[in-house]
């Protein structure tokens, strides 16, 4: 395996590579829900890459980028175990060098609410460094994992409105046996506050039970969810109680609110448990297999809100 520095580095160990190319974009800190992308990108493809980046830009003021969880040496292990032909690991002066003045950002309801509206400026970061990734990897299939699934939307929308030759596919959350969708900031977690955390999925799960009754609504799926969360805590010491950041039904590809349940009505969740903030989500209404993968092409997309890069 080759682990490349420099774009240069990275562009002269690609070009050989067998084709199609499937590309991992990572923070680090791997765990299994990062191998299951690179695992189905082995599958599908010639090759495999994957980066190692922690992305400042997409971090704001008073969130964890210097604390975020790093462990270089044991992500490349994992990452040649798997079979990765090439990791390019840049460091921040490599990405984003002296003078850089670049930006790129999805503008749009897509991006104005949740995530985005909570987070600002978080989106803006995230489709620069993927903009970069992929002009430097020049992948044929850049696959990504659900559990952000208001980021794998803002991607595939930038994918799709820049008309970059990159299909992307989105896969199934992995999550812990006891619910917990697998993240590297669950590391943050407590003794106590880890024991608690699946609460959110069993409040995801109970609302998704719910959408399943006659006359159900977005309205009272999502309440439903509160309340479950909200029973769970009485249960547990100050340390286990999670405070609510949103838990809203949405549709899965524009992310409005959804007013009555589809097929493409999905349940996201948005929650502080102590000083880490945990996200979820959930298919009310599966229109196809639990595991299958997500993949986005134009057709998906409303016309309008175009990203624009300047």
């Amino acid at each position: 395996m080759i682990v490349a520095r420099t774009v240069a580095e990275a562009r002269g160990a690609l070009r050989s590579l067998p084709r199609p190319l499937g590309f991992v974009p990572t923070m680090g800190a791997l765990h299994a829900g990062h191998l299951s992308l690179v695992d189905a990108a082995r599958d599908r493809c010639g090759s495999v890459a994957a980066s190692i980046f922690v992305n400042p830009t997409q971090f704001g003021p008073g969130e964890d980028l210097e604390r975020y969880p790093r462990d270089e040496a044991g992500d490349l292990a994992a990452l040649e175990a798997r079979g990765v032909a090439v990791v390019f690991a840049p460091a921040a002066a490599e990405m984003y060098p002296d003078g850089f003045a670049v930006t790129v950002s999805v503008g749009g309801p897509l991006t104005a609410v949740l995530e985005g509206e909570r987070r600002p400026g978080h989106f803006d970061g995230v489709a620069l460094v993927v903009t970069k990734l992929l002009n430097v990897v020049r992948p044929d299939v850049l696959f990504l994992g659900r559990k952000d699934a208001q980021q794998l939307a803002v991607l595939s929308k930038l994918v799709r409105d820049l008309d970059l030759p990159v299909e992307v596919v989105g896969l199934p959350i992995v999550r812990e046996p006891d619910g917990l969708a697998m993240s590297s900031r669950n590391a943050y977690l407590s003794v106590e506050q880890r024991a608690a955390a699946p609460n959110l999925h069993g409040a995801l799960q109970a609302a998704r039970t719910a959408a399943a009754t006659a006359g159900a609504t977005p309205a009272g799926v999502a309440r439903e969810a509160a309340r479950v969360l909200a029973d769970a805590a009485t249960s547990a010491g100050p340390e286990a109680s999670f405070v609510v950041d949103y838990l809203e039904v949405v549709d899965e590809v524009t992310f409005q609110r959804e007013t009555e349940l589809g097929p493409r009505s999905l349940l996201v969740a948005a929650a502080r448990l102590g000083s880490t903030r945990l996200i979820d989500n959930m298919k009310l209404r599966e229109s196809s297999p639990a595991d299958a993968p997500l993949t986005t092409g134009a057709s998906a997309y409303p016309a309008g809100d175009a990203t624009t890069r300047k």
